[in-house]
């Protein structure tokens, strides 16, 4: 075939496009040249819908490979232990503990507090200290080596806490009362500082300590 000028003439003779070439019939690319433009958009939309299902299917479906695996150990993590029952398992991990020879005198609702004092009683860190009280009754009270008057005064408070929650009985004591009315004394010296260390008033291990009545002042 000949080729056209612009004009679409030669040799005064002019040459006219078929119709089905024309470029207003016919939309080519470098990939669809010579296609038919409603094959081409055919043929996209078949590769639009093989792409979505493609996609689909591999949200719906993943591979076994990339699935996480969820340790059976984490569902029964995610059930927690009501608190009542949780206590319960407490106090009976406490019950099986104190069945050692060392914590054999502790009672059987013990807590974790009597538990590492006893401890701390077998290994030297702390002393125990034999209150008496003024119905005769002897109170064997747990403290640190260097504790002092102040904190002696507080294990007596929870001992007669924890006793009172386990026997019953009365529910409140006014310890701001007890101090204001009683001395603590050893060895008829009256512990009047509360910041001074016991052993500086010469109190060892299972020493006595008693309460005395304090004189009004006039």
């Amino acid at each position: 075939m000949e080729a056209v000028s612009g004009n679409g003439a030669r040799g005064g003779h002019s040459i006219e496009f078929p119709l089905w070439k024309t470029p207003q019939s016919v939309r080519t690319s470098s990939l669809t040249r010579g296609i038919p433009e409603p094959a081409v958009h055919r043929v996209r939309e078949d590769t639009h819908d093989v792409d979505r299902v493609g996609t689909l299917a591999a949200l719906e479906d993943p591979e076994p490979a990339d699935r996480p695996e969820v340790p059976e150990d984490d569902e029964d993590d995610e059930e927690a232990l009501p608190h009542s029952e949780a206590v319960d398992v407490f106090q009976e991990g406490l019950a099986m503990v104190v069945q050692d020879p060392l914590l054999c005198d502790l009672p059987i609702q013990v807590t974790l507090e009597e538990v590492n004092s006893q401890i701390a009683l077998e290994y030297g860190q702390a002393m125990t200290v034999r209150v008496c009280k003024m119905d005769g009754e002897v109170m064997p009270v747990v403290v640190v080596q260097n504790a002092t008057v102040l904190d002696l005064k507080k294990a007596i408070q929870r001992y007669m806490q924890l006793k009172q929650e386990r026997e019953g009985g009365i529910q409140h004591i006014s310890w701001s009362y007890v101090w204001r009315t009683y001395h603590l004394t050893s060895a008829g010296e009256k512990l009047t500082e509360d910041r001074k260390k016991l052993r500086d008033y010469g109190i060892r291990n299972r020493d006595e300590v008693s309460f005395i009545k304090k004189l009004r002042q006039k």
